[in-house]
């Protein structure tokens, strides 16, 4: 099998969100997306205690043309949304949600977190999806640790979100061929993953570091592949957490305005529109 080398490492940029600090490996310099992906935002902080849900997270805010989907690591998050329904998803889960023609929703985290402070870690990724099926009903998708299969070898573990991985398939349901994985690999311990060679390829390294190509991927650092192979050999010079997300390109135009991707002007000023007078969906928060 012929091997992905590495395009581009890209160091995670530190940008500030609402008053939150966090690192951003993409969109950046030079790279503004890697089809279908098209955001990735990594939140590592310690909650600082005494505060009331209501205080802290994202509160209720539109989406339309995409899929927001939310690795959790450390701690957990709420997720509300105008459908009426509610989540806590905790480390190791996933939330997937698909904004289709629009969904509001809010990013909180639980009461007891929140009033004693602790650790808390997650990454978001926006993935596009194609023009033809960014009017769909919108839909959330709450998978546990419990729920995402593992495949386990010596010094690895991979959790399949989405597509397959050593014959095991992920739950995740996306309207575009991808395989989205969660790594944790011991320091020297190797594996090979095999992804399509058509498939748009990065690694994210949230903690550790990797050789892979002859390069070393180090913490906060995205590496962007060639698609010139499929094989990628991993390597761990640390104890090291990574996510690997890869999809086949969409190959069409995006526009993206805040919170809505779309596929020319006119549907983002019809999203700024709808958003506005309420065709997204309300949601009014309740707090206990």
């Amino acid at each position: 099998m012929s091997h992905k080398s590495i395009k581009k490492i890209i160091p995670a940029e530190k940008v500030n969100m609402g008053g939150h600090l966090l690192d951003q490996p993409l969109p950046t310099e030079g790279v503004t997306s890697l089809d279908p992906f098209l955001l990735i935002h990594h939140w590592h902080n310690h909650l600082p205690g005494r505060q009331k849900p209501q205080e802290a997270g994202v509160g209720p805010h539109p989406h339309r043309g995409f899929s927001p989907v939310t690795f959790i690591f450390k701690g957990a998050v709420e997720h509300r949304d105008s459908l009426g329904q509610r989540a806590k998803v905790k480390a190791g889960g996933t939330q997937w949600m698909f904004a289709g023609r629009g969904i509001t929703h809010s990013e909180r985290f639980p009461k007891k977190l929140v009033k004693t402070g602790g650790e808390l870690e997650f990454i978001q990724f926006w993935v596009n999806v194609p023009s033809a099926d960014k009017m769909k009903a919108p839909f959330y998708k709450p998978i546990s640790k419990e729920e995402t299969p593992l495949v386990e070898e010596e010094n690895s573990k991979i959790w399949v979100v989405s597509g397959e991985y050593n014959g095991i398939k992920g739950v995740a349901p996306t309207y575009t061929p991808q395989t989205l994985l969660r790594g944790e690999l011991k320091i020297k311990g190797s594996i090979t993953v095999s992804i399509p060679a058509s498939y748009n390829t990065l690694i994210y390294v949230l903690e550790g570091g990797l050789k892979i190509d002859g390069k070393t991927v180090l913490t906060k650092n995205m590496a962007i592949f060639e698609n010139d192979g499929q094989d990628i050999n991993i390597e761990a010079t640390a104890d090291t957490r990574y996510i690997l997300l890869s999809g086949k390109p969409i190959n069409e135009p995006v526009v993206q305005y805040g919170p809505f991707v779309m596929g020319n002007q006119i549907e983002v000023m019809e999203a700024l529109r709808d958003a506005q007078i309420g065709k997204m969906g309300i949601l009014i928060e309740e707090f206990d």
